[in-house]
């Protein structure tokens, strides 16, 4: 379990977001600018902390491209054929592009969300691994954590059941500046799998990473869309998403 943590004694200070309230939902059409996604988190989660402003999830597809977490060595970059970006979130080295769906999730975690209590980061990125693994159940996908490794993993078997492999099909990096999350997951839905070749992903050599539709599974974005808003609320509350 990987996060990069940044609070602050002014944690305390400004509005709070309406406890209980669903999270605005927004799908990014297109592909979305890295740096742009940045900037809008940094400053919708500085919303939230100042102003009270509504929590929000937010769904998009990047370009391809490799953004560096707070714990990468340049030995994970193993080919820097895509863009960089230092991401400033927890973690080590990540691919976005187009096919895997990243969602940024900006809670205030001064408040408990549905199973998962107030201030406690752990459980908040428990939460999140939990929130994938019921939206790969709806798909009849059984994704699996793995201790001391980060994000969703799917067990690859020969017949008779014999374990091959374990592939990464959803990474978890995540942000809390006072007590406000940002940055969030990623999954692998049909993006390009050769264009992880160009990193070690999470640090991890000796897996491998998969997606939907390596697994066979023709999955829409939207439908994927559909299985996480569904998975939302079983795992943090708050009502009907919108």
């Amino acid at each position: 379990m990987t996060f990069d943590v940044d609070i602050s004694p002014e944690a305390e200070a400004g509005p709070a977001a309406a406890a209980g309230h669903a999270p605005e939902w927004r799908v990014a059409k297109g592909l979305t600018d890295y740096p742009a996604a940045l900037a809008e988190m940094q400053a919708h989660a500085a919303a939230i902390r100042a102003e009270g402003a509504r929590e929000r999830v937010w769904l998009v597809e990047h370009p391809p491209l490799y953004t560096a977490g707070t714990s990468s060595t340049p030995e994970g970059l193993v080919d820097a054929r895509f863009p960089v970006y230092a991401a400033g979130r927890g973690g080590q080295w990540t691919y976005h592009g187009p096919g895997q769906r990243t969602a940024y999730v900006m809670l205030d975690l001064n408040h408990p969300h549905g199973g998962v209590p107030a201030r406690d980061i752990r459980a908040y990125v428990h939460g999140l691994e939990e929130w994938i693994i019921r939206a790969l159940d709806r798909f009849n996908v059984k994704g699996e954590r793995r201790e001391g490794r980060v994000g969703i993993w799917v067990a690859e078997k020969a017949p008779g059941g014999f374990l091959v492999r374990e592939n990464k099909i959803a990474a978890i990096g995540v942000r809390v500046t006072r007590w406000v999350s940002w940055h969030g997951i990623a999954l692998n839905v049909e993006p390009d799998l050769s264009h992880f070749g160009g990193i070690v992903p999470c640090g991890i050599r000796q897996h491998g990473v998969t997606s939907l539709a390596a697994l066979g599974l023709p999955v829409t974005m939207a439908e994927a869309d559909s299985a996480l808003k569904a998975s939302w609320q079983d795992v943090f509350g708050g009502g009907a998403v919108a």
